[in-house]
């Protein structure tokens, strides 16, 4: 092998070795609203301790946008990697999830992968999925205790 091949052959490979995974969008359909108040909250995490909380994970995928009859959130440039999806319909837009009796949800909910609620937030493990390098869509069904 000549020098200059052997010098192309490792710059190659320190450039391979530099470039970041490809990066997607994830697009969430949410189905099945009550109604068209409010808003739906959603985040995206890949923190396992935190789910189904954002709030404390900068890197994670959060937005807000207007409720309606069916619902399409986009997240952009999506690392991959495993996550989990946790949305809200802030019926009264107050930013918190409101509660009957300090219990029961008393606005909707929703989970990735519909993950079950037993008396509280569902594990990681039944809501976590994996994004690739590809773009992915995923549909999550807003559920209502009351």
């Amino acid at each position: 092998m000549t020098r200059f091949a052997a010098l192309a052959l490792g710059a190659a490979g320190l450039t391979a070795m530099a470039a970041p995974a490809s990066a997607g969008t994830v697009t969430i359909t949410v189905t099945d609203l009550r109604n068209t108040d409010g808003v739906v909250r959603a985040c995206m995490t890949t923190l396992e301790d935190i789910f189904p909380r954002c709030r404390n994970d900068p890197n994670s995928h959060r937005t807000v946008v207007r409720a309606g009859n069916t619902v399409t959130i986009r997240f952009e440039n999506v690392q991959p990697g495993d996550y989990a999806i946790a949305l809200l319909h802030d019926e009264n837009e107050d930013g918190k999830a409101n509660r009957v009796l300090g219990m029961a949800p008393r606005e909707g909910y929703g989970f990735s992968r519909d993950a079950p609620v037993r008396m509280a937030p569902p594990d990681w493990d039944d809501a976590v999925f994996t994004i690739g390098r590809a773009s992915q869509n995923v549909t999550i069904k807003m559920r209502y205790f009351l």
